[in-house]
C-alpha cells in the first residue's frame, strides 16, 4: 500500500511533465535535448542561489516571518531570471520556433526543479506507514510550478528574443515576469506571515498559475500579431 501510495504521488508530481511533452508538438519537433540543457542550467542556478541563501542569510531559530530576510531571498530568487535568460539567449538550440523553445526551456526548468525539491521527501515521507495528504499536495504544487515555469519562460521570450513587440505592452510583460519571478517570496508570506494552511498556499498556488499562463498567451499572442 506504501508503495502504491508513492507510485501516485510520484506519477502526479512528474508524470504532466511527460504528458505535456508527448501531447504538445514539442515532441514532433525533437525539443528533448534544448529541454535536457534547460534543467542543467537550473541545476548551476540552484546551486548558485544556494551559496548565496547560505552567505547571506541568517538560519532564523522560529518560523516567523522576517520582512528583511524574505526581501533578500526574493533578490537572489532574481537569479532564476538571469539562469532563464542564459538558457533563452545563450543555448544553441536546434532550428525551432520561438513558440517551441520557450516551452522546451521552461518544460525542463520546471522538471528539474520538481526532482531537486520533490524527489527526496517523496521517496523519504510517501512510502511511510502513515497516509498523508501533504504529498499529494506537493505533487499539486508541482503542477502549478510548471505552468509557472512555462508561463515565466514565455514572458522572457517576448522580453528577450522578441524585438518587435507594442510598446504598451512592454510595462504589462515586466510586471507579470515580476509576479511570476517572486511567486516563492509570495507564497512565503502567505505560510509565515498570514499563517496560511498548506493546503490553502497550494490552492492559491493552482489559481495563480492558471491566471498567469492565460494572460501570457494573451501577450504572446497579441506579440505575434503583425503591427498596424
Amino acid at each position: 500500500m506504501t508503495v502504491f501510495h508513492f507510485f501516485n504521488c510520484a506519477i502526479l508530481t512528474f508524470g504532466p511533465h511527460a504528458v505535456y511533452y508527448s501531447a504538445t508538438p514539442l515532441s514532433e519537433y525533437d525539443t528533448l535535448g534544448t529541454s535536457v540543457k534547460a534543467a542543467l542550467v537550473y541545476l548551476g542556478t540552484a546551486l548558485v542561489k544556494l551559496v548565496c541563501l547560505a552567505t547571506f542569510l541568517k538560519v532564523s531559530e522560529t518560523d516567523n516571518f522576517d520582512p528583511y530576510q524574505e526581501l533578500l531571498k526574493a533578490l537572489i530568487g532574481f537569479i532564476d531570471v538571469a539562469g532563464l535568460y542564459f538558457a533563452l539567449t545563450q543555448l544553441t538550440h536546434r532550428n525551432i520556433s520561438q513558440n517551441h523553445k520557450f516551452q522546451a526551456v521552461g518544460l525542463g526548468w520546471a522538471f528539474a526543479d520538481s526532482v531537486l525539491h520533490r524527489l527526496a521527501p517523496l521517496w523519504v515521507g510517501a512510502r511511510g506507514l502513515e497516509f498523508t495528504w501533504d504529498y499529494l499536495l506537493q505533487g499539486l504544487e508541482a503542477n502549478a510550478n510548471l505552468v509557472l515555469s512555462i508561463s515565466l519562460a514565455a514572458l522572457g521570450s517576448l522580453m528577450w528574443l522578441r524585438k518587435n513587440k507594442p510598446k504598451t505592452l512592454i510595462p504589462i510583460i515586466y510586471a507579470c515576469a515580476g509576479i511570476v519571478a517572486t511567486m516563492p517570496s509570495i507564497t512565503s508570506y502567505l505560510r509565515r506571515g498570514l499563517g496560511w494552511q498548506f493546503p490553502k498556499v497550494v490552492g492559491f498556488e493552482l489559481f495563480t498559475s492558471l491566471v498567469m499562463a492565460f494572460i501570457s498567451w494573451q501577450l504572446f499572442s497579441a506579440c505575434q500579431r503583425p503591427s498596424a
